[in-house]
């Protein structure tokens, strides 16, 4: 009897899905998972977190070492598939890398948040922090970026992929020796961080009844 009771508490905790969902991270080189085996990039580790938390969830590894805001705009469309329920868009590093204008890389971000919009597929916001070094100015414009889109598209944001990693006690420790790419303990940590807000836009995906984004044309 103990054992039907907690069996039926654990199925009650878990988030009840309509139906399984699919979702896009269109990224670059933090998502596609540079410089790690393919089972310990950020894609394969957060869907096996959010598949443990209960979500019926298949994550799609659109990153592109490299690329930037300018780059996933120019694909969005094919990344945005009839399949895909959800989109989580994690862009902007290699543009704060090379000084790229703030105000061209929330354009191209404003972009894809609008391609998203135009083909009703939900989207997560992932953003990045500048960091002091690139003076007052510029770190302002940039940090800006990911709140304002957030809210002028009242999409979810989650401030900074890496924020856990600059908080722990040894940054270092958790990065390949390039500095600039979380290893696989480094992306462990960034899943166990960002999980919870991804599950929750995960969650809402999966409560949907029918497909979670209208027939195209209606």
């Amino acid at each position: 009897m103990f054992a039907r009771s907690l069996a039926a508490l654990l199925l009650t905790a878990l988030p009840a899905f309509a139906q399984p969902v699919t979702v896009a991270a269109l990224g670059d080189s933090l998502t596609q998972g540079y410089g790690l085996p393919q089972d310990e990039g950020l894609v394969p580790q957060l869907q096996a977190w959010l598949r443990e938390s209960g979500a019926e969830v298949t994550l799609i590894n659109a990153g592109v070492s490299g690329d930037t805001s300018a780059g996933g705009l120019s694909r969005v469309d094919w990344t945005l598939a009839p399949e895909v329920d959800g989109l989580i868009v994690a862009l902007g590093g290699n543009d704060l890398l090379r000084g790229i204008d703030p105000e061209v890389t929330r354009a191209n971000l404003s972009g894809i948040l609008g391609a998203a919009r135009k083909a009703q597929v939900p989207a997560l916001l992932v953003g990045l922090e500048a960091p002091p070094n690139y003076g007052g100015e510029y770190r302002t414009a940039f940090n800006a970026i990911y709140p304002e889109l957030g809210a002028a598209y009242d999409i979810p944001v989650i401030p900074s992929m890496l924020g856990a990693i600059a908080a722990a006690r040894d940054p270092l420790s958790l990065m390949q020796p390039d500095g600039i790419h979380p290893n696989a303990r480094g992306v462990q940590l960034v899943v166990q961080a960002i999980g919870p807000q991804v599950l929750e836009f995960v969650e809402a995906l999966g409560a949907c009844e029918g497909p979670c984004r209208p027939a195209s044309g209606s």
